[in-house]
């Protein structure tokens, strides 16, 4: 069975477009040789092993109301430290995991991200009960709430893939500083398409991601289970990376099958404690 894969180092520090020590330079698209960080696509599931497990994915934002801003700070505190709280004990390694992340500052309608990753739809239930119980959830709206699956990729790419060992049937949180988040349509023409054809189009699509290393893709489906067909969220600690696959991915012949692909969230990955306290 896949397990919950943590993330592979605690949340870093501010970055700055100077590379690592080794660390390939990527100004541009990168066309360095070996394994990527990015994951577009995967191999087949070897029917040699027993099947694995998908995993639950959420993403949650919340906004808090103006009202809550108000209380006195010793409060707020309390409501702080009892969301948190809740978070914490739904941290059960192996089964369930939740990252923060802040989103002040990037969007209007939002001020908050929970992305937790687990197996099942009934204690992802619970953990968002609770978190809606404590003080804080009573001043929370939550605009936005995006509900998927993972599932093995029907299209490869000729280099080994960092999740190959689970099939795509688990996600590995890379933990980068910063995440892209938005659902995702494609037109029903696309569904249409002859095998082959789909495959030469998301052949290049895959060549023009693994050209930016530093760009980490995670695909989550949704199909029959909330209003869009995919979630996809792409870690990095390189905006400017991000910015630049976008743009080059729009030049794409794929992308005239794209029906939507908005709203984008634009996240700051913190521990949850520092995540509350950017509310005010």
């Amino acid at each position: 069975m896949a397990e919950i894969i943590a993330p592979t180092h605690e949340v870093p520090k501010e970055s700055t477009t100077t590379p690592a020590k080794n660390e390939p330079v990527a100004t541009g698209p990168s066309t360095t040789p070996g394994r990527p960080v990015s994951s577009y696509g995967a191999s087949p599931h070897d029917p040699s092993k027993p099947p694995v497990k998908r995993q639950i994915v959420c993403f949650s934002f919340y906004k808090v109301m103006p009202e809550w801003r108000r209380l006195p700070a010793e409060e707020k505190a309390v409501h702080k430290a009892e969301f948190a709280a809740v978070l914490t004990k739904w941290n059960k390694p192996g089964e369930f995991l939740s990252m923060t992340y802040s989103t002040i500052g990037t969007r209007g309608d939002v001020d908050m991200c929970v992305w937790s990753i687990g197996y099942g739809v009934d204690e992802l239930n619970q953990m968002r009960s609770e978190l809606m119980r404590t003080p804080l959830g009573g001043y929370l709206n939550s605009p936005h709430n995006f509900l998927a699956m993972t599932k093995r990729s029907q299209y490869q790419i000729d280099r080994p893939d960092e999740s190959e060992g689970e099939g795509r049937g688990a996600i590995r949180p890379g933990g980068q500083k910063y995440i892209f988040i938005y659902p995702f349509w494609k037109t029903r023409k696309w569904y249409l398409l002859p095998a082959e054809e789909r495959k030469r189009l998301m052949d290049e699509h895959i060549r023009v991601g693994l050209m930016y290393p530093r760009v980490k893709l995670n695909t989550t489906y949704s199909f029959g289970i909330d209003d869009q067909e995919f979630v996809v969220a792409f870690e990095t600690n390189f905006p400017e990376d991000f910015l630049d696959l976008v743009q080059q991915l729009r030049e794409t012949e794929i992308s005239m099958y794209t029906l939507a692909d908005t709203p984008i969230f634009s996240c700051v990955r913190v521990p949850a404690a520092e995540m509350l306290d950017r509310l005010g």
